[in-house]
Parts: structure tokens; C-alpha cells; sequence
């Protein structure tokens, strides 16, 4: 049976409701929390807060790669066309915006 873990990496098997559940919890439960992993562990249902810590740090090793660009651009395709030329052309509008 496949898990349907966040992470190549894996950390146990997370399931899809586990891991929205984990979703909701992050934002719940920030960083200043007390008693945070227990929190987010209880939330999700069934994981331990070593798990729940586990499972983030796999989250944000996963978020570093997207950002640093190890995790390729996706090759999207449409109707049996490509779409890489909109994507790419949407990619440089987004590189070019800046925040007021």
C-alpha cells in the first residue's frame, strides 16, 4: 500500500487527512506555542509529537528545495499542446512584480 507521505523523504505514513489536518495545526499552533508538537500531534490524530516535529522539519527541508530551485519547474501540458512558453512568460511576470 502506497503512504501518502509529504515528502520523498518519507516519515511514516501520512494520510491525506492527516496531512490537512497537520496543515490546519501549523497555523494554529505557531512557533510560541507551548506544548506545540503535542498540539499539532493531538490535531492530527494518531501521530506523537515527535512524529508531528518530524514531519515539519521534512516540510520545511522540502520548501528549501523548491526555493532554491533543486525541484524543477513542472512541464505542464494542455489539450496535447505545451504550455511551457505561457508558464515560462508567467514565471518572468512574476519575478517582475515587487510588493508596495
Amino acid at each position: 500500500m502506497a503512504s501518502n507521505t509529504m515528502s520523498s523523504y518519507g516519515s511514516g505514513s501520512w494520510t491525506v487527512k492527516q496531512n490537512k489536518a497537520f496543515e490546519r495545526a501549523l497555523a494554529t499552533y505557531d512557533q510560541d506555542t507551548p506544548d506545540r508538537w503535542y498540539n499539532v500531534a493531538r490535531a492530527v490524530g494518531g501521530k506523537t509529537p515527535e512524529e508531528a516535529k518530524r514531519q515539519y522539519d521534512l516540510l520545511v527541508r522540502d520548501i528549501e528545495s523548491i526555493e532554491n530551485g533543486h525541484v524543477p519547474f513542472p512541464d505542464y501540458k494542455s489539450n496535447g499542446g505545451s504550455t511551457k512558453g505561457r508558464l515560462r512568460d508567467e514565471e518572468k511576470r512574476m519575478r517582475s512584480m515587487r510588493l508596495q
